[in-house]
């Protein structure tokens, strides 16, 4: 594994474990739309909607893209250090309870341990799937190359910002749905599209497997042509083996991302 160079302020940390002062970080501040990477090697750890203001002097996320970042016993015994997941890199450390956000986790992270890349930069895209119950569904786009991260929520319904509770009633006309943020330079459309089919039954069509309903119908929010093509195209392959396929193309929407313990379901309990 190749790594990038790093100064003896940046070895002192990522290699050494050392901490830097607090409010001297280049990254302390940055409100900027983007996804924090791992100095040392490049490693896609944090997205900035992860970000919070704890006031601590270290930039703080409440969350990290799925399997990027690791936990272990720090060496005096009584912390959890936070290592990059690839290259073993120290970031900082994890705490828990302290009530800053409704995840009540702080990823108290060194800003010299990261690098920055605004969505403008990369080939950022994103997609959005409905295939039943969205806990499945995120768990397995979570961990596919390419995608920085997938979040559960709602799509396609009648009412603004509905609750789980609404939805379920059948009478909101909203899906289950997965928002899928990803690199396509990575990962192309057609490689997602093409997971999002072995993951479900398209031949279901009041729901999938014993998640019976309207939210649980299966369906792709599609934003442009080029993805229409791409899943008529799928749909056609599927249709010359015999399948009758009920999964529906659907015209892009607002997302409203569902309630904080819908997201990483799996991964949480």
């Amino acid at each position: 594994m190749t790594f990038n160079y790093l100064n003896e302020k940046e070895t002192a940390v990522i290699i050494n474990k050392g901490t830097e002062a607090p409010y001297t970080g280049s990254l302390y501040e940055c409100e900027d739309d983007g996804v924090y990477k791992c100095k040392q090697c490049n490693e896609h750890l944090y997205l900035s909607n992860f970000k919070f203001d704890s006031k601590c002097g270290w930039p703080s996320f409440d969350d990290s893209i799925e399997g990027k970042v690791s936990q272990i016993l720090d060496e005096d015994g009584v912390r959890v250090e936070i290592i990059c997941s690839n290259c073993k890199g120290h970031l900082g450390h994890i705490f828990r309870g302290e009530n800053f956000t409704s995840s009540n986790i702080r990823h108290c992270v060194n800003s010299i341990s990261l690098n920055f890349d605004l969505w403008s930069s990369i080939k950022h895209k994103k997609a959005y799937f409905a295939g039943g119950c969205f806990w499945s569904i995120e768990k397995e786009f979570d961990n596919f190359k390419g995608v920085f991260s997938a979040s559960s929520g709602y799509m396609g319904g009648k009412i603004p910002n509905p609750t789980y509770e609404q939805i379920c009633t059948g009478t909101t006309g909203h899906l289950e749905v997965v928002e899928i943020h990803y690199d396509e330079s990575i990962v192309s459309y057609e490689e997602l599209t093409e997971l999002f089919f072995q993951l479900i039954n398209v031949e279901q069509s009041n729901g999938q497997g014993v998640d019976i309903g309207s939210q649980y119908l299966s369906g792709i929010f599609t934003s442009n042509e080029s993805e229409i093509n791409i899943i008529k195209d799928k749909i056609n392959d599927l249709t010359k083996k015999g399948l009758k396929v009920a999964t529906k193309i659907l015209e892009h929407d607002i997302f409203y991302k569902a309630e904080d313990y819908h997201q990483d379901y799996y991964r949480k309990r």
